[in-house]
Formats: structure tokens, C-alpha cells, sequence
């Protein structure tokens, strides 16, 4: 039986743990040829993707050389889904240090612009592109102690909308998702009180799971995803219903 991504060469940044990896296993069953992004050396060497990049997703030279790099081994580009990310320490707004902030910036809002635009030259020389950005229900409502962290993801709702109007009247299509709290190694970045609190907030009653997140992530990557772009899809237990 064909898969729904036979032929299709998809990018996941972040993709040797957690919902990264997730989704690479879930695009990689239905045949896609994938292209995995992350700093975690060993995690990509274990990864048995076809190709693998390991970088800094801050560099925006690095970045532009690992597209250009994932282009030439792979042939092209057709699906990106922008995981790579963190969550920053938990701080009122008044007391987060500046250095923990930027670097918050940099790696969850900077690294999704630097990916993207990266990418959609090679998409619009195929005449055909998926891009999934990965927000955060933070995003839509503001965590308190997380300001830098809600700031970035809302920015990449912003950017998200941005580009998919821009690329709307090709067949590119931009879309974000904003998961609540998915149990990830990222939860070790995470206060017991702020992972308490987050629990609280979700009317299901327990946290989303990788596999949850990967089948709407993989819609979207997806020829069936066609006429919907610069959106944002909720994926929150009930938290978020608009």
C-alpha cells in the first residue's frame, strides 16, 4: 500500500527527541525520506534517518548550509515541521534575566524564522511545500513564570500567519499547531509547581501525548491539508477553544 508520503522529503528540526522525534517516526512509516536537525549528535546518529544535520538552530549560516545540504543528498525539499525548541527557566517577568531570555528568542522564535526561510526557496522551485511550526498553547494565553517562553511561541503564531499569507496563492501551505503540555524530556527544564500548573489548565484532565500531537502534525504536512494555511490548530485537552 503506497504511503501518504511516498516521494516526499521532509525536514524536522529537533527531531531526535520528543515530539520532533515523534513525528519523524510517524512521517518516516508513511514513507517519507527524512532529514533530521538537532544538536544531540548521538540522538541523530541512533535516529537511522537517512540524513541528519547536527547544528545550532540560532546560526542563521548554519541553517540556510543544512537546507542547502538537506537539498543536495535528498534531492529536494517538500515538508518541514519546526520542533527544535525550549522552554527557559521560570522566572516572574520583572526578575527573568536578560541572557536566558534572548536565548529563549533566539532558539524557539529566530530558529523557526531562520528554518523557514530557509526552506521556501526549495519549495517554490518544486511548486509544492508543507510547513508546520510548533507553537504553544502559551502562545494563545501567556504562562505566568514563562513570559519568554509565551512571547516566542506567540511570535511564531505571528510569523506562522505571516507566511502563509504571503505563499497562499501557491501550493505552499503554513500552519501552526498549539499543544498544552505534552509529557517530553523538555518537563526537565520544568518546575514540579509550573508542570502542577499546567495540569490544572487542561479540562482532559492529563497531558497530550507525542502520538496525539504527531497525527495532527502529519495532517498538516499533508496533500490532504490543502485549503488551510496561516492557521493555527489547537491541540490542548480542552484548554484553548478558539
Amino acid at each position: 500500500m503506497a504511503g501518504r508520503f511516498d516521494g516526499r522529503v521532509a525536514i524536522v528540526t529537533g527531531g531526535a527527541s520528543g515530539i520532533g522525534a515523534g513525528v519523524a517516526h510517524r512521517l518516516a512509516s508513511e514513507g517519507a525520506r527524512l532529514s533530521l536537525w538537532d544538536m544531540d549528535e548521538k540522538a541523530l546518529a541512533a535516529s537511522g534517518a537517512p540524513h541528519t544535520v547536527r547544528l545550532d538552530i540560532t546560526d542563521p549560516d548554519a541553517v540556510q548550509a543544512a537546507a542547502e545540504a538537506t537539498a543536495k543528498a535528498l534531492g529536494k525539499i517538500d515538508i518541514m515541521v519546526t520542533s527544535a525548541g525550549i522552554t527557559g527557566p521560570n522566572h516572574t517577568t520583572w526578575e527573568y534575566p536578560v541572557p536566558a531570555w534572548d536565548r529563549v528568542i533566539d532558539v524557539n522564535l529566530k530558529g523557526v524564522f531562520y528554518s523557514n526561510r530557509a526552506v521556501v526557496p526549495f519549495m517554490q522551485q518544486n511548486g509544492y511545500g508543507r510547513i508546520v511550526n510548533i507553537a504553544s498553547i502559551a502562545g494563545k494565553e501567556g504562562n505566568p513564570m514563562a513570559s519568554a517562553y509565551s512571547a516566542s511561541k506567540a511570535g511564531v503564531i505571528g510569523l506562522t500567519k505571516s507566511l502563509g499569507k504571503e505563499l497562499a496563492a501557491s501550493e505552499i501551505r503554513v500552519n501552526c499547531v498549539t499543544p498544552a503540555a505534552v509529557r517530553t524530556p523538555l518537563f526537565s527544564q520544568m518546575t514540579q509547581t509550573q508542570i502542577d500548573w499546567m495540569l490544572s489548565k487542561i479540562p482532559i484532565g492529563r497531558f497530550g501525548e507525542i502520538e496525539e500531537v504527531a497525527s495532527l502534525i502529519c495532517w498538516l504536512a499533508s496533500e490532504e491539508c490543502g485549503f488551510s494555511t496561516g492557521a493555527v490548530f489547537d491541540i490542548s485537552g480542552g484548554r484553548a477553544t478558539y
